[in-house]
């Protein structure tokens, strides 16, 4: 018997792309059950995203800026679910072709242990700049594997590596594990692959399922998101105390920064050098952001509502 499917998509002040993702997924070759987009404040949804849909499997909650949380509104829409299989995206990803749902779905099979899959994210043309066109072949080569505990010594904080932006999980296995913990401004993926790991289950990375995703951020963009990385694994430094950040992240400049050189790149070494420095000084302000001002924290981070809530002690 097929494991039914159900693919869920928080967004916010969606555009264009969502239509074109939706139209993608009913094109798949293994079928869904439903779709449901989670999208926070209603007047940023636009009726005609679904006007070439006309498909019942396509449902859509509207929730308040308030009610958002990376976690918590990820968990909200999987308890709801009654499918054994969840397929996490967010809004401004592409499936590269028909096969991507029933590539993940593979990676299940035969493998009762794995508790999530996650797709390999290809550059979109005109989307991406060189240097993060070849650091996506770093984080996601043509290579699938299955992650256990077995991989820590020696893949150090890439085995918990995960990404919603594409990424199944076996529903069973997520309420196990825990699901998503929340509150949550940001990493919620790899909090679950971390628990899952330590609990004696499995990740795998998935090559053969392809979707399209890239952006162009700038060194503040770049600031603020690692900002948030690094307050996530403050807040639960019991998942990433024994394993090392720095040392990946600077393994990945050094091949960067070789591969620029080797194929003639070596003018944009200066981007590197100022998009690294935003990444990790960035991450450094969250890792440490008990001792910042709250006035700072919300320059720095992509996520105000969190500090709100968290103010809250909501």
């Amino acid at each position: 018997m097929k494991q039914t499917v159900e693919v869920i998509i928080p967004t916010y002040k969606p555009d264009g792309y969502i239509s074109e993702l939706l139209k993608t997924l009913l094109k798949q070759t293994y079928p869904i059950a439903r779709i449901h987009i989670i999208n926070t404040e209603e007047k940023y949804w636009k009726k005609e995203f679904l006007d070439d849909i006309g498909d019942t499997r396509v449902m859509v909650t509207h929730i308040g800026m308030e009610d958002f949380d990376h976690g918590g509104t990820r968990d909200f829409a999987a308890k709801q679910s009654e499918c054994g299989l969840l397929l996490f995206m967010t809004q401004d990803v592409i499936p590269a072709d028909a096969d991507m749902i029933n590539c993940l779905v593979r990676a299940f099979k035969g493998n009762e242990d794995v508790a999530v899959a996650y797709a390999r994210q290809l550059p979109r043309e005109g989307q991406s700049d060189y240097i993060e066109e070849f650091t996506r072949g770093f984080n996601y080569s043509e290579v699938s594997k299955i992650k256990s505990r077995n991989d820590i010594p020696h893949m150090g904080i890439k085995t918990f590596f995960c990404s919603d932006v594409c990424a199944m999980y076996r529903k069973d296995l997520y309420e196990t594990v825990g699901g998503f913990v929340s509150p949550t401004i940001f990493n919620e993926d790899m909090i679950f692959a971390a628990d899952a790991v330590n609990k004696g289950y499995k990740v795998a990375y998935c090559a053969e399922a392809k979707v399209y995703h890239s952006h162009k951020y700038t060194g503040i963009q770049y600031f603020k998101r690692n900002f948030d990385m690094g307050v996530s694994q403050k807040d639960y430094a019991d998942r990433f105390n024994l394993v090392s950040s720095e040392k990946e992240g600077i393994s990945l400049v050094k091949r960067t920064a070789e591969h620029l050189f080797k194929t003639g790149k070596g003018y944009l070494i200066f981007r590197l050098v100022w998009t690294s420095a935003c990444k990790y000084i960035g991450y450094l302000c969250g890792k440490n952001y008990t001792r910042l001002p709250m006035g700072l924290i919300r320059k720095m981070t992509t996520n105000p509502v969190y500090w709100d809530k968290k103010n809250k002690g909501e």
